[in-house]
């Protein structure tokens, strides 16, 4: 549902585009192509986690602080629920 919201197509579009990668790949190739997917999806998650420690640690050899990015972390969530809050359920009278 919530990817439906962000990329703006229904659930019959998605159900066309899924009858195309069967024809197109065969359904015996799908689960090896996810699987595919999901190894290289991993790789990248690992390897963004890396760069950002890496980043600390360099900060903190040269002695920057790094701590403002908690605050701006925090602040940030805090905008993400009241956004939650302003975007909940309408309830109807």
């Amino acid at each position: 549902m919530y990817a439906n919201v962000l990329l703006f197509i229904s659930g019959g579009e998605i159900f066309f585009i899924m009858f195309i990668v069967v024809m197109v790949f065969g359904a015996d190739k799908i689960p090896d192509i996810a699987r595919g997917l999901g190894k290289g999806m991993r790789q990248l998650k690992d390897a963004t986690e890396d760069i950002k420690q890496e980043i600390y640690k360099t900060a903190d050899k040269q002695g920057i602080d790094t701590s403002f990015t908690k605050d701006i972390k925090s602040e940030i969530d805090k905008v993400k629920d009241s956004v939650d809050e302003v975007t909940g359920v309408i309830k109807r009278k």
